[in-house]
This record gives C-alpha cells, structure tokens and sequence, in this order.
C-alpha cells in the first residue's frame, strides 16, 4: 500500500475501531452491573418482606408475597427442607433446594405448651452455651439477619413461563426458634433486554462509524497532502529543466508541510548558490589557467622558431606558476569535497619558525615572535597548516613597504597566529569580500605579481575545517594583521 492517504485512513480506522470495542465492552459492563444492581436492591426487598412476617410469628400459610411472577420465593428450614413457595412455581434453580413442593417442620404454626416453653428455654440456653460460635451468625429469635444477603444467578418457572432471575438469600428466625432461610428473585428479562438493545445498537452503528471516519480521514489527508503534490511536481520539473532559479509553492499555513517547503526553497538557493559558485570556480581557473598556457606556448614556438631567442628563465617561471595553481585548485577541491584534516599534533610555534626559516629570500625579512618555552599544541594537518602560514606570509610579502611579523600566543581556548605587515591594508568594507576564490584587491598590479586571488581563500578554507577561524584586521603598523585562531586539543 503505497499511498500515505489510504495508510493513515486505514490507521485512523483501526485506532477509532480499537478505542470504540473497548469502550463498547466497558458501557456494557457498566449497564450489566447497574441493571444487575437493581435486581438484587429488588430481590432483596422481596426477601426482607417475607423474612419479616416470618420473624413475626406469621403461620407458614400466612405469609403473603409480592407478586409470584415477578418475585419468586421460595424457604427452607435448617434442614434445607422446603416449608414455601410461591404460588405456580414449578421449577427453580439457584437457590439453596431445588424443591418446589412445601414440606412444612412439625413447628410450623404449633403453639407449644409452658412446659414445654420451659424446657425449650432451658434447652436454647443449653444449645445457646454448647454452641454458641455456630449460632453467632444467625438472628435471635423474632428477628431478620442484618448481614448483606448472599446473591445468585438462576431460573424458575412460574406456570408454563421459564425466565433467568437474581436471587437473595435472607435468614430470619421465628418467634419458635426456627431458623428459615429465604429466597426471593427478581427477573432478569430487563436487564437482558437492555443489554441486548444496547449491544446490537452498538453493533449496527460501529461499521457506520468507521466508514464516516475513514472516509473523512480520507478526505482531510488528501487535502492536507496536496500542497506536498504541488511541491513535488515542481520539484519534477526542476529536475527536469535544470533551472535552479526556480522555488516550490509555499502554503499560507504554519504547519510541517509550510516548513517543507520552505526548507526545500532554502536548499534550492544554497544549491544554486553552490552550482554557480562551482560555475564561477571554473570559468575563473580557466582564465588563470590560460594566462601561463599561453605564455609558456609562445615562448616554446618562439623557441622552435628561434632558439637563440628562447626566455628559459621566463618558461621556467610559467611552469612554476601553472604547477602552483594546480596545486591550489587541486587543495580547493579536496576541501569541497569535505577532506578532513588529520589529528596529529602540531606545535605551531615551531612550524612558524621553519616555514619562516625556509624565505630566506623574501623581499623584506621577516620578524618571528614567540615566546621561549611556550607550548602551543593543536590537533590537525601539519601540511595545510603549513600552507596556510606560508599564505599568509606571501600575501604580507606582497603589500609590505618594509615591515613583516608573525607572532604566536594563546588566545582562550585555543593559539593565535598574527601575521602583520604596513602596507595599504584592507578597507574595512572588502574584509571578508578577499577570502573569496580569486579576488584580487589590486587588480591594477600584474597577475605575476598579484597572484591568482586563491591564497586568502585555501587558508580560510583550512582554518574552518580545522575548527578555527581566520580574520583580517588594522596592524599597529599601519597595514593588515591578519589573526589565525586555532583550539587547543581537548
């Protein structure tokens, strides 16, 4: 299933189908129990009237019940002898006998002698001493038990009609002694009804309710899905046309959808961006390319021509200036292709010295600060950081008057290498402008002596993927101070 609409209607239904089930069985449960309820508070009532006219002294065929059919009752004695049924009851089950023949005990509406009240007192006091834990429970006599009466599920049938019923047990002792147990039911028709009615109900209008749920789960993520449609189709045709220039339609609303779009918007431009910056790489390094091209080709068929006139010092030099620009486009490119720079350990003040020691023959000696017996450690490639401080060093060599320093110090966190000269300096508005690729500020002076405008750009480049950054200030001597700021290994 491939579509997001139909998973998340399918999700939906099956969520609301769950959640509805369960609450379905808790309301049935509810509505059993309540219905349930009132059947025992009935079938109690029932009970406890009867119970009472027999703890009242009233002769078995005395008793009146409530109405037969709807409240079966049914006695027994201790010895869960039948002494009562109700009138039409034919069967019964669920209580304590199963009998619905009335047997009534040879006490049963007898009015004893006084000698025989006498010795029946001192019998009960007998019986009342010897066991007196068994009878703790039951009630005295001419009184109904007040202990919750016990509940239980059965059936009777009264005439020719068999029904489920709820029935309770209540004890009761007669004004004899007698101790008579009796069950009284109340019909459970209704609560079946109910819950029947209530279930079938429940039954007809889930399917109805999942369908209106799926259909408007349907309906809300198409329409919460189209603007992604749209945004597709115009990725479609970006794809196709190539054209960068080009932004998906963003919606009106403030949701993850919105914020899609505009972060593909913000992708496109850092790609086209990207595209043309790569355009302008290029175009750039083919004309740098072709300047010593050119030159070294004509000095060469100048040579062939006449090789009395051959400039070898001049050929040698176009060889070394095409050789350093492969090298610093080759550097730049392995850089874009996100190189990391390696972890070994670089003590910079050292590495200032040697790159320093190796200029001999730079136009204007250079001034080493740093401090004896300091340890600037960083972490990274001694190679292109080498690079970076040569750079450097060649971009103040070219503007200098007369003035070059380089010193290291700590700096927070981390080591600060400032190269400075005092030349013109940078205007404060072209700071950042001569970190890009092939931007020259002195575009007046020669491509021999100016450079191809990629020096500042590598060393940016590899202080940035070092962790560091690479700014460019006013020198207290009047030119440019240009600060390298590595951090120190964690």
């Amino acid at each position: 299933m491939r579509s997001v609409r139909a998973r998340a209607a399918i999700g939906a239904t099956l969520v609301v189908a769950v959640a509805l089930v369960a609450a379905g069985l808790a309301v049935l449960l509810v509505l059993r129990a309540n219905l349930i309820d009132q059947a025992d508070l009935q079938a109690e009532v029932a009970a406890r009237e009867a119970a009472g006219q027999l703890a009242t002294g009233t002769p078995y065929e005395d008793v009146e019940l409530d109405d037969e059919e709807d409240h079966p009752v049914q006695v027994t004695d201790e010895e869960d002898r039948v002494v009562i049924v109700s009138k039409d009851l034919r069967a019964v089950t669920g209580t304590g006998a199963s009998g619905v023949t009335a047997a009534p005990s040879a006490s049963a509406g007898a009015t004893p002698s006084p000698g025989d009240d006498d010795d029946g007192d001192d019998d009960a006091d007998a019986d009342a001493d010897d066991d007196g834990d068994e009878d703790r429970g039951r009630p005295g006599r001419g009184e109904v038990s007040s202990d919750d009466p016990d509940f239980s599920d059965g059936t009777a049938t009264v005439g020719r009609t068999t029904a489920d019923y709820r029935f309770a047990a209540v004890e009761a002792t007669t004004p004899d002694g007698v101790t008579l147990t009796v069950y009284a039911g109340a019909p459970l028709a209704a609560e079946q009804e109910a819950v029947n009615t209530v279930r079938g109900a429940m039954l007809t209008g889930l399917p109805l309710l999942l369908l209106v749920v799926a259909g408007v789960t349907w309906l809300v993520t198409r329409r919460a899905l189209r603007p992604v449609e749209g945004i597709r189709r115009e990725m479609a045709a970006i794809t196709a046309s190539e054209d960068l220039a080009r932004r998906v339609p963003e919606p009106g609303s403030r949701d993850e959808i919105a914020a899609l779009a505009r972060t593909t918007n913000e992708t496109l431009t850092v790609l086209e961006a990207s595209v043309e910056r790569q355009r302008r790489f290029v175009a750039d390094a083919s004309h740098e390319l072709r300047s010593p091209i050119a030159s070294l080709r004509t000095q060469l068929e100048v040579a062939e021509a006449h090789p009395e006139l051959l400039d070898l010092p001049g050929a040698v030099a176009d060889t070394v200036r095409l050789q350093v620009l492969a090298a610093d486009l080759l550097l730049l490119a392995r850089l874009d292709a996100g190189e990391k720079p390696g972890s070994a350990t670089v003590e910079l003040g050292a590495l200032v010295r040697e790159e320093v020691s190796q200029r001999a023959g730079d136009r204007i000696a250079v001034r080493v600060e740093v401090p004896e017996g300091g340890a600037f450690e960083v972490n990274g490639s001694r190679g292109q950081l080498s690079r970076v401080i040569g750079n450097l060093l060649d971009n103040a060599q070219r503007h200098a008057e007369a003035s070059v320093a380089v010193s290291v110090a700590a700096d927070g966190r981390g080591v600060r290498v400032e190269v400075r000269d005092d030349g013109a300096g940078v205007p404060e508005e072209e700071r950042e402008r001569i970190f890009e690729r092939f931007v020259r500020l002195d575009d007046a002076r020669s491509r021999d002596d100016g450079g191809a405008g990629l020096g500042l750009a590598i060393a940016r480049d590899v202080a940035s993927r070092h962790g560091g950054t690479l700014t460019v200030h006013r020198a207290a001597e009047g030119g440019a101070a240009f600060r390298l700021w590595l951090p120190r290994p964690s």
